[in-house]
């Protein structure tokens, strides 16, 4: 007997790890719903068969019209995968709090409110999947990505709050902890990280996080290592609560291990 498809919807998938996602789960017989801004880059992932539908995550009308549209083409879905996301980087004392905000409301408050929106007709049928795609940086923070960091961490504190209050539904609420991915980050960080190296109290911290992020980098996994894990966090019974995954992940079990004053010391010997 055949099992009927599922159906996914995967927000940012114009590129990086959304888009290898969508190319994944398509590859798997999944019904991809593919959402982002730049509905253009994702004119592969409709020729390879998904559904491509344009979403600001920022803004409440462009969330709730993507929601009515894939309810009243597709009927529920079995999964949402909130990939979409961004970065800035720069100290704590120089970045703009509006573009601290801005993180946040693409980050968090876009996140939220998309799963927000798609909950009760998971809750009315008793089943569903929620993968935040969070970050190792929402688990330990190094000089010059506090705000992202922050961002990443709220991200998994509604994780785990939404994990406890779905449960009761039959909704499974799964963190995606990715290390460093070649997905272009640094290429995008760029112009703020050169902002944040204008500053000359900051100069030199900031050029020595750029060098550790470059050699980071240099040996970055590729984004399909993220989306086999959200394929696996997708089709496990029971799944875990996190799967991290990628370059330097393993950083999370190592910063756990060690006293603060262990891994300040690594940290700043590295960054400062």
């Amino acid at each position: 007997m055949t099992k009927p498809q599922r159906t996914v919807l995967i927000t940012g998938a114009s590129s990086g790890i959304g888009k290898a996602t969508a190319q994944l789960l398509l590859l798997h017989g999944w019904k991809v719903i593919a959402a982002a801004r730049r509905t253009h880059a994702m004119n592969d992932l409709r020729a390879a068969g998904a559904e491509i539908i344009p979403l600001d995550i920022t803004d409440i009308q462009s969330r709730q019209s993507l929601v009515t549209d894939v309810h009243e083409q597709f009927g529920v879905l079995d999964a949402l995968v909130n990939n979409a996301g961004f970065g800035e980087v720069g100290p704590i004392e120089t970045m703009p709090i509006q573009t601290a905000q801005s993180l946040f409301e693409v980050n968090v408050f876009g996140l939220i409110g998309l799963t927000q929106m798609v909950l009760p007709e998971m809750r009315t049928h008793g089943k569903g999947r929620v993968i935040n795609v969070s970050s190792i940086a929402g688990r330990f923070v190094t000089p010059g990505s506090g705000w992202y960091a922050a961002s990443k961490f709220a991200v998994e504190a509604l994780s785990d709050a939404l994990r406890l209050e779905l449960h009761q539904f039959g909704i499974k609420v799964v963190v995606i902890e990715p290390g460093l991915i070649a997905t272009g980050f640094e290429a995008i960080a760029k112009a703020s990280m050169a902002e944040a190296q204008s500053d000359p109290a900051w100069a030199a911290m900031m050029g020595k996080v750029e060098l550790n992020w470059l050699k980071g980098f240099r040996s970055a996994s590729p984004a399909h290592v993220v989306a086999k894990t959200i394929q696996k966090a997708l089709d496990a019974r029971s799944p875990k609560a996190r799967y991290r995954c990628g370059h330097r992940a393993e950083s999370v079990v190592i910063q756990k291990l060690l006293p603060t004053n262990v891994w300040d010391g690594i940290i700043r010997s590295q960054m400062i």
